[in-house]
């Protein structure tokens, strides 16, 4: 049986006994609303696919990073294949999620990690408990602070709330706000009353990225958690909410990049890409190359 390729070709080991930068892993399902399926299951399988065409060119230059992707060292990142998950199995999800995320940052190395609908991010946020205090950088076009939604309070509307209450997780900054979705004003009240930061896309559109950079402490470590309905539909078709006027390719690329200098990326989540939606494999191809920016990111922040 043909093994399924891994992220752009990376080994799920390095050689000479190394410890990785980073660990780059899949999974499928969190938490799922009753009736509703994940309609980003795959999601991590077609990202990979899309990264295949880069997966020969880790040593040319990568203008987005101003030099080749592992700054002309031996590679520095593996990828550790997906965690089991089933729509069934919510509570277990979430479980093997965040032992996974705690099973990287243990082995001292950033977890990256390729969803699933948006509640995989909540046991990913509960695997960083004994390694905070972090802050949460959270690119989406929603807030994601529902408290419930059909009785489920580990939904994908619910990461940010969920965040919210955790010990080790120290401030928020929420940015690409736009449009209208599952918040009402009660939720956004919420957001402000614990001190989450909300910006705009059009903030960012207007002020540039240090619109949001601004509210993160210098030195901090930062935990990026990307939902592909955070970048405008023009770029990312391929998501379940789709709605304008949302970050361009290199704002976002620029807020990973941002991170890196002001403070420390800790962990990374890419989420809700929807790959029956996806137009001309754009979206994949658009978040393989968000994640790789992400790996360069960490590679360089020392």
């Amino acid at each position: 049986m043909t093994q399924p390729p891994s992220f752009l070709g990376l080994p799920d080991h390095l050689a000479d006994g190394r410890l990785p930068r980073a660990v780059v892993f899949g999974a499928g399902h969190g938490s799922a609303y009753p009736g509703r399926e994940s309609l980003s299951a795959s999601a991590a399988a077609a990202i990979r696919a899309a990264s295949q065409g880069d997966a020969p060119l880790i040593e040319h230059w990568d203008f987005d990073l101003g030099g080749p992707l592992f700054g002309g060292g031996p590679i520095s990142c593996i990828d550790a294949g997906n965690v089991a998950t089933s729509a069934q199995d919510s509570a277990g999800n979430r479980a093997r999620i965040a032992a996974k995320t705690r099973e990287v940052l243990a082995a001292m190395a950033v977890p990256i990690l390729i969803g699933g609908d948006d509640s995989v991010v909540i046991p990913f946020l509960e695997g960083f408990a004994g390694h905070g205090p972090i802050w949460v950088l959270q690119i989406d076009a929603h807030i994601d602070w529902r408290d419930e939604l059909h009785g489920e309070r580990h939904g994908y509307s619910s990461p940010m709330r969920r965040a919210s209450e955790m010990g080790h997780v120290e401030g928020m900054v929420q940015v690409g706000l736009r449009g209208v979705g599952s918040a009402r004003p009660q939720e956004i009240e919420a957001a402000l009353r614990y001190g989450s930061h909300l910006v705009t896309a059009r903030e960012i559109h207007g002020q540039g990225v240090e619109a949001a950079l601004r509210h993160i402490p210098a030195g901090a470590k930062v935990v990026i958690t990307l939902d592909c309905d955070g970048l405008d539909p023009s770029l990312m078709p391929g998501v379940a909410a789709p709605s304008p006027g949302g970050l361009t390719y290199t704002e976002t690329i620029d807020l990973i990049a941002g991170v890196a200098r002001r403070a420390t990326i800790a962990g990374f989540d890419l989420v809700e890409l929807c790959p029956e939606a996806d137009v001309g494999n754009l979206s994949a191809l658009t978040a393989a190359r968000l994640v790789i920016n992400a790996i360069g990111a960490v590679v360089r922040q020392g």
